[in-house]
């Protein structure tokens, strides 16, 4: 495998930690779902991989070895398929609508005494995804679902 291919589930991990789990951005970014979904897979798939293996080689015998192997493959690959997205995401740039709300609220917080970092002419969705996790535990909750 390339090394890249662990950096970008490395980068996928990341993000899913910094990502805010605000209910009210699941209407206008994927990544609610996405991360919720990977996260359940990620303590749950290998239980059912192995269930699933397991029963095929249990009810149909040794010589259904290789489609359990694929099955326990297959469950096994939806949370790293997750990962990857997520990875693939947090080094997407930022659309100029985005950019530009995600810039008001750096602005917004700057205003209130909060420091933070702000974004650069390369900002990608990580960073915005650091500053939404600074705003949402530093502002209140009028702020959010007004969202």
């Amino acid at each position: 495998m390339n090394v890249k291919v662990f950096k970008i589930i490395g980068d996928g991990r990341r993000y899913m930690k910094t990502w805010p789990m605000i209910r009210q951005l699941g209407c206008y970014f994927p990544e609610y779902r996405v991360v919720r979904a990977t996260h359940l897979g990620i303590m749950f798939m290998p239980f059912f991989a192995i269930l699933a293996a397991m029963s095929q080689v249990y009810v149909n015998g040794w010589a259904f070895l290789p489609q359990a192997i694929a099955i326990l493959l297959f469950f096994i690959s939806l949370p790293v398929q997750g990962l990857l997205w997520l990875g693939w995401r947090a080094r997407h740039p930022l659309p100029l609508t985005l950019f530009d709300w995600a810039n008001q609220l750096s602005a917004k917080l700057t205003a209130m005494g909060i420091s933070n970092k702000p974004l650069g002419p390369k900002a990608c969705y990580l960073d915005m995804a650091v500053i939404l996790k600074v705003a949402f535990d530093r502002l209140d909750r009028s702020y959010w679902e007004e969202l």
